[in-house]
This record gives structure tokens, C-alpha cells and sequence, in this order.
């Protein structure tokens, strides 16, 4: 294959089109994120005062197993938005889509469906 053949980066018009995609999974996850928030913060308190003192307990565990794994969820989704920003700030340098590994482009297929990737499949299947 020459080097021709080989493209160096995305194309002004590829770049637009992954900035638009990424911008909607960013609102996306923000909207998840502030359920999740919302969710952890809030107390719950569904009036459990004149039950059984065994019932209670078991509620207050469960809440705080939900306020838990709500707030992990939390961690995780502002993770996606970091990584989903920077992927925005590859646009704005067009050294998105670039595998960081590699330094070949990514699939433009594997973009779409995880538009934060910074390594190619080939990069991917080397660290395992």
C-alpha cells in the first residue's frame, strides 16, 4: 500500500459530521448524569416512620445500596462526558480519529459507534 493510499486525518466534513454526533451524546449523558444525581442526592424518604423497625432497616440498606450504585453510575457517566469532550477538542486540533497507538486512522464504523476512541482495533487486540 502507498502512502497515498493512507489517509492522514478526516476530512473537514467527516470532522463535522463526528462533531455533531458527539455533541448529542454529550447532551444525552448529561441528561443521564443529572438523573443519576438527582437520584443519590435525593433522600427518598417514602414516610417508612410508623412501619415495623425490621421493615426499616431493610429500606434504609436498600437506600443505601441504591444511593451507591446510583452514584457510581454518576462517576462513570462524568468519565464518558470527559472522555467525550476531549474527543471535541481532537475536532478543533483535526487530530481526531488518529490512533494513539499507531498513528493510523481509526474505522470510521468504529468511531460511530464509540465516538471517543483514541485507539484502533489493531492497537485494541495489542493490549490484551
Amino acid at each position: 500500500m502507498s502512502t497515498t493510499d493512507i489517509k492522514e486525518r478526516y476530512s473537514d466534513a467527516d470532522l463535522a459530521e463526528f462533531k455533531a454526533l458527539i455533541q448529542k451524546k454529550i447532551a444525552k449523558a448529561q441528561e443521564q448524569l443529572e438523573i443519576y444525581q438527582n437520584a443519590y442526592k435525593n433522600d427518598g424518604n417514602n414516610g417508612t416512620d410508623d412501619t415495623s423497625p425490621t421493615f426499616k432497616a431493610f429500606e434504609e440498606g436498600s437506600e443505601t445500596m441504591s444511593k451507591e450504585a446510583n452514584s457510581q453510575l454518576a462517576i462513570r457517566q462524568e468519565k464518558f462526558i470527559r472522555d467525550l469532550k476531549n474527543a471535541l477538542t481532537r475536532i478543533e486540533n483535526k487530530t481526531y480519529g488518529i490512533c494513539r497507538v499507531t498513528g493510523k486512522l481509526i474505522a470510521k464504523e468504529r468511531l460511530l459507534l464509540v465516538p471517543h476512541a483514541t485507539l484502533s482495533i489493531e492497537a485494541k487486540n495489542l493490549q490484551r
